[in-house]
């Protein structure tokens, strides 16, 4: 049996991410996979410390994090997994400052400074990344370039773990009551109308997504 381990990077645990990566989770069920979801936020960790023990040649942490807290067991149940499935939400054009630190833990000790860069981890692993955003449409998520830092974070984890897909989910919902924020990005009946049409086909996608990486 496949087991695929979900990660929830958003501090929230019942909003978009959290939905998304939900119905990822039925989705892996629903093909015969065994799932386990983590919320990042219920750990306390820090990112790379720059302490390079993972790159040294023949030290006992070589292409592993050297760091002990509290991801250093998620890390072993991410190299364990047959498949890992990430959901985020997007901030300031990319990952959330948890996630992006989980990222540097999990991602650099499988790397190493060839040319080109190159990866020792064993084997391969199906990942998925889904990105949460405000964003109205890719369209503008293309004009003001943030397309291209999220191409980038898939293409790091295609690099170390062999494949990556991202689902990017435009026009989410932030607020539960707008009318307490200023808010003029995009229209609210636009993003309630989303929230009501187009949500829904997202989350079926994520579905698609947790059946699709756990066979």
């Amino acid at each position: 049996m496949k087991h695929v381990l979900l990660i929830n990077g958003s501090p929230r645990k019942k909003w978009n991410s959290a939905t998304l990566l939900e119905h990822a989770a039925k989705g892996a069920l629903s093909a015969g996979a065994e799932v386990e979801t983590v919320h990042l936020h219920d750990l306390t960790y820090k990112g790379c410390v720059s302490c390079f023990a993972c790159k040294m040649n023949g030290g006992k942490h070589y292409g592993k994090c050297a760091q002990k807290d509290e991801l250093a067991p998620l890390l072993d149940k991410v190299t364990a997994a047959d498949a890992l499935i990430i959901a985020s939400p997007v901030y300031f054009g990319g990952f959330p400052g948890e996630v992006a630190s989980f990222a540097e833990r999990v991602l650099c000790p499988n790397l190493i400074y060839t040319n080109p860069l190159s990866s020792i981890f064993p084997g391969t692993k199906k990942t998925g990344l889904i990105f949460s955003m405000n964003v109205p449409s890719k369209e503008v998520l293309n004009a003001i370039g943030q397309s291209v830092t999220l191409k980038d974070i898939e293409n790091r984890f295609a690099l170390i773990y062999g494949s990556a897909e991202s689902l990017y989910v435009m026009n989410t919902t932030q607020f539960e009551d707008y009318r307490k924020v200023t808010f003029d990005f995009i229209p609210i009946s636009q993003i309630e109308k989303t929230r009501r049409d187009v949500f829904p086909l997202d989350c079926d996608k994520a579905f698609d997504l947790g059946a699709r990486l756990a066979v």
